[in-house]
């Protein structure tokens, strides 16, 4: 009402009407509505000044709280960054370009070696990648003990003509410029991924054979102190492989969260490259030879514990002396063994088992076992008898398989599932990283490594084998044999120790294969067939 009142005073009278044929001249008119037109301007700009004053509302006002809300908003929840432009969704390629850029990627190169072939990087190296392998590769094969000459004339039927291209995706850790480009980054880190688990299958199968008699705990503080990540950087000095690592910094003066994750990064892409091409014995030269780790060195030895006494004998190629690292790389089994690793074999089921032959257990659970895992596998051997016996130590190996630590660990240390469990852990890591890696060809190593953990978690592990219905044979000691039947948490991780222990029986016997063959048919990780309804 006062904005209105307020405007009525200061707007002018309705100005008369004019009549040209009176005395006034033009020029009088013009200047008279000229002036009138100015002055309604400047009236009209003091009336929205008077309206703006006289609107501010009321502090009780819904308008004025709204208005504090929207601004609060703003303040509790600002606008989200927009993403980097390689998060952001690309429409998808047409069917041409997919296609062409399918059959131009060497991970499809290879059909001999599948696994080689899926660590290739998804396309082919450019010229930055071609002048980093010219100035630095051969100062890197020169440490590590290689011939110079490139690799790439070799034959096709040699894993070792990617030698070259692999080496080079193995030093490009996150940290360094080249990792801007996808496949090199993605190239790196499948390497990587596939190298942790090949050295720790490579450090437990040494340990395994070199000590006969000791427990898994105190072999797993071994290999932490030989490749835990704070150790990796004096390795990757001994062999002179800083420089490449680290081309425009000092590694010594750089703080540990600078200089860990890229010698971690490099070392286990190193091997996981070697490991395709050359097989698990280059792996043991170059730790031992080129990185100089001794397994006997005082700062590689277990903290010092109580240890139960050992009364039981050990293989007689174990009695009186410790295996050296030669000796575990060169070993073939004969051409007639019984099993595909016949010494890891020895190590892991000692020869007191025999004892245990034809008790209620192996008149019992033992068929019933055999039958849910699908043994004994069919296999050619010239003479009955190696079947014969194969059959019996299989037998005898699933019963230590299903020995409880509760039942005779005390009097007996080795009769229990323990060092085949240590096995199986790593012989599954590398399976199913394997495994991955054929499947995914475009998922970086990150993504593996989420997968796989997500995948081989212990509670799983036990879940499948309560599925197979084997949980009941598992012997127990006495007094505890209520408690671990009836109570979950002590109940799930026993199921857990016999599955992995299960998977270390078939490697040592069978070989990877049949590891294969219990993961994805008898036990389904992938859980992917269907279920009985």
């Amino acid at each position: 009402m006062e904005a209105s009142s307020l405007a009525r005073n200061l707007l002018p009278s309705p100005m008369p009407e004019l009549s040209f044929s009176s005395s006034l001249s033009p020029f009088s008119v013009r200047s008279r509505l000229r002036s009138s037109k100015s002055v309604q301007t400047t009236l009209q700009r003091t009336l929205v000044h008077a309206v703006a004053v006289n609107q501010e509302t009321p502090q009780n006002s819904p308008q004025r709280l709204l208005k504090e809300l929207a601004e609060r908003k703003k303040a509790a929840f600002p606008k989200k960054r927009v993403p980097p432009k390689r998060f952001i969704l690309k429409p998808p390629m047409d069917d041409a370009k997919l296609i062409d850029r399918f059959l131009k990627s060497p991970q499809l190169s290879l059909k001999s070696f599948p696994l080689l072939s899926s660590c290739l990087p998804s396309s082919r190296l450019n010229n930055a990648d071609r002048t980093w392998i010219e100035e630095y590769l051969l100062e890197a094969k020169q440490a590590l003990g290689y011939p110079l000459e490139p690799t790439e004339e070799l034959g096709d039927d040699n894993p070792a003509k990617q030698f070259d291209t692999l080496l080079y995706l193995a030093f490009q850790h996150p940290s360094c410029e080249r990792t801007n480009a996808r496949h090199v980054r993605n190239g790196h880190s499948r390497l990587c991924f596939l190298g942790q688990y090949v050295l720790e299958l490579a450090f437990a199968e040494f340990f395994l054979q070199k000590y006969p008699r000791e427990s898994p705990a105190p072999m797993r503080e071994r290999v932490f102190s030989m490749i835990g990540k704070r150790f990796l950087p004096k390795w990757i000095k001994a062999a002179s492989l800083q420089n490449l690592v680290f081309p425009f910094e000092d590694m010594d003066r750089m703080i540990r969260k600078d200089r860990e994750p890229p010698v971690k990064s490099v070392f286990w892409a190193l091997f996981g490259a070697i490991y395709l091409c050359f097989g698990v014995p280059e792996v043991y030269r170059v730790l031992f030879e080129v990185f100089g780790m001794d397994p006997e060195d005082e700062s590689c030895q277990p903290k010092l514990r109580r240890q139960l006494e050992d009364v039981d004998h050990v293989s007689v190629e174990f009695e009186d002396r410790k295996l050296s690292w030669q000796d575990v790389a060169a070993y073939k089994p004969p051409q007639d063994a019984l099993f595909a690793h016949p010494r890891l074999f020895r190590a892991c089921v000692p020869p007191g088992m025999h004892r245990f032959r034809g008790n209620i257990w192996d008149f019992e659970c033992r068929p019933r076992v055999m039958q849910a895992l699908g043994y004994p596998l069919p296999m050619n051997d010239r003479i009955p008898e190696i079947t014969e016996a194969r059959n019996i130590e299989l037998g005898l190996g699933l019963q230590l398989c299903f020995l409880h630590p509760s039942k005779y660990k005390f009097e007996h240390p080795r009769f229990c599932l323990e060092r085949l469990e240590y096995l199986g852990q790593k012989i599954q890591d590398l399976v199913m990283a394997e495994r991955l890696l054929m499947k995914h060809l475009d998922a970086p190593g990150l993504w593996l490594q989420q997968k796989h953990r997500r995948m081989l978690l212990n509670k799983f592990c036990g879940r499948y084998l309560r599925d197979k219905h084997l949980h009941k044979f598992i012997i127990y000691g006495e007094p505890v044999q209520d408690s671990y039947e009836h109570n979950r948490r002590l109940r799930n991780p026993a199921t857990t120790a016999v599955q992995q222990a299960i998977h270390g029986l078939s490697y040592a016997i069978y070989g990877k294969p049949d590891v294969r063959r219990l993961m994805f048919e008898v036990f389904d990780f992938e859980q992917i067939q269907p279920k009985p309804v």
